[in-house]
């Protein structure tokens, strides 16, 4: 007896949008880029995500938040406003985001300096290497130059 295989039913582009934010909030940007490579001729991407955030189910102010939250321990102002831009977030909404993670800048920058070194820089050398390391994680120049000439022994 030959068995065959039962192909699975193609999944409609809503459904496929919808299992994707039931996993983790998208930009509208982001979600367009990924039904984008499942669309058919057919298919009016725009429209759908417009329906989508007509219901509330895509909200670039919540994925906002939810960058917002998950970067601010980690990483500065600038890295989390480059990673909002490249996700097609609006200036009103990085602005916001801005503000918030600038707050507590200075104390999330102590704290990842912290994390990885365990020594003031000693040389010019060691003190753009820690700067470096600073800038890449999103930190500006006038707060890097607070971490690295910040004294431990003072807290």
């Amino acid at each position: 007896m030959k068995t065959t295989k039962k192909s699975k039913p193609a999944i409609s582009l809503r459904e496929r949008a919808l299992a994707y934010l039931a996993r983790r909030e998208y930009s509208h940007q982001e979600l367009q880029q990924k039904l984008r490579a499942y669309a058919s001729e057919d298919d009016d991407v725009p429209a759908l995500l417009d329906d989508f955030k007509k219901r509330g189910w895509l909200s670039d102010t919540r994925y906002t938040e939810q960058i917002v939250h998950a970067r601010k321990g980690r990483f500065g102002s600038l890295r989390v406003a480059h990673e909002l831009r490249e996700h097609g977030i609006a200036d009103e909404l990085i602005g916001k985001a801005v503000a918030e993670v600038q707050a507590g800048e200075l104390e999330t920058a102590l704290t990842v300096y912290r994390k990885k070194f365990t020594s003031p820089p000693q040389n010019r050398e060691e003190w753009a290497k820690q700067a470096r390391f600073l800038q890449g994680r999103g930190f500006g120049f006038e707060i890097i130059r607070q971490v690295l000439r910040h004294n431990p022994d003072e807290d």
